[in-house]
């Protein structure tokens, strides 16, 4: 069981961001609060916290005037925040328990997060793949050489981009990566590559450890999941957003959740052949805390 939208929930406690570091803005001002988050999360049922470094680089925090040092103590503190609180969890006998423990995923958002103008649900990018690869190297051998369980890799839009991802992924070879993508519809991702062709790259490709659909509609998942599985052996994962359009202006989503049970939805995606599922933006704690029961009664027979 994966979380669900770490910045949904810092906008749901009271925090603006309107900013082009998004979530990355409150674990500058008030890291507090970005704990708060993680925990919440751990006690609806996740087992693994995504850290809040998806918009966060080292280029869009030097237009904030922040150097290289002190970027990547931004970087690590954010993993050692999530590690802490996940730590904090494990510690109660009561947790250990009756859960597993759960994981830390240091999140690397795509080229399109950095350009803040909704590109990571297009794909459309106007930078050639040696640029692209030196824009993320920096970022990921710094998170892959911290505390964080895995890499996720994560609202990936381009085919293009998650090749140069998988190719730097290799070249740290220790901490494992998921992949996983924005879609346009039941057979694409964003940029229109089927995803029957990511399927057959992601069995190939030695730096992907598993593979799957992220911040799409949930509408679309059980037939995306369905070709991802059929088309690799490496594990499956889906955690779709809450509903709506991304307004890359006013930083908000339009229309309503078009999911009126999650707990069923969910037990959909694993019969399609995934093997961890949650929620991207605006799916909250009490939609994982609905889902980690029902994948509970279906796990018991009930």
């Amino acid at each position: 069981m994966l979380d669900g939208g770490l910045a949904s929930e810092l906008e749901s406690a009271g925090h603006d961001l309107n900013d082009p570091l998004w979530s990355a803005k409150v674990l500058l001002e008030d890291p507090a609060a970005v704990e708060a988050v993680h925990t919440t999360f751990l006690d609806a049922g996740a087992d693994c916290v995504t850290t809040a470094t998806y918009q966060a680089t080292f280029q869009g925090l030097a237009e904030r005037g922040i150097g290289e040092s002190a970027a990547e103590g931004i970087f690590r503190g954010a993993v050692d925040l999530a590690v802490r609180t996940r730590d904090r969890f494990w510690a109660s006998r009561e947790n250990r328990a009756v859960r597993v423990r759960p994981l830390v995923a240091a999140s690397i958002g795509p080229y399109g997060a950095f350009l803040a103008d909704g590109a990571e649900y297009r794909g459309d990018y106007s930078i050639g793949t040696a640029a692209l690869a030196d824009f993320h190297r920096s970022r990921l051998r710094l998170l892959a050489d911290t505390a964080a369980d895995v890499l996720a890799c994560e609202t990936i839009p381009s085919f293009g981009e998650a090749r140069v991802l998988a190719a730097l992924v290799k070249e740290t070879g220790s901490t494992p990566a998921w992949f996983t993508f924005t879609c346009r519809d039941e057979g694409h991702i964003s940029d229109g590559t089927p995803i029957g062709e990511v399927a057959a790259w992601a069995q190939e490709s030695a730096g992907v450890f598993a593979v799957g659909v992220n911040c799409t509609s949930a509408a679309y998942v059980p037939r995306l999941v369905r070709a991802l599985a059929a088309g690799t052996r490496k594990p499956v994962i889906a955690y779709p957003n809450g509903g709506g359009e991304w307004d890359a202006v006013t930083k908000t989503w339009g229309r309503t959740d078009e999911v009126a049970d999650w707990g069923r939805a969910c037990r959909e995606w694993i019969a399609s052949g995934a093997v961890a599922v949650g929620g991207c933006c605006r799916v909250g704690p009490d939609r994982i805390r609905h889902m980690r029961k029902a994948l509970t009664e279906t796990r018991e027979g009930t």
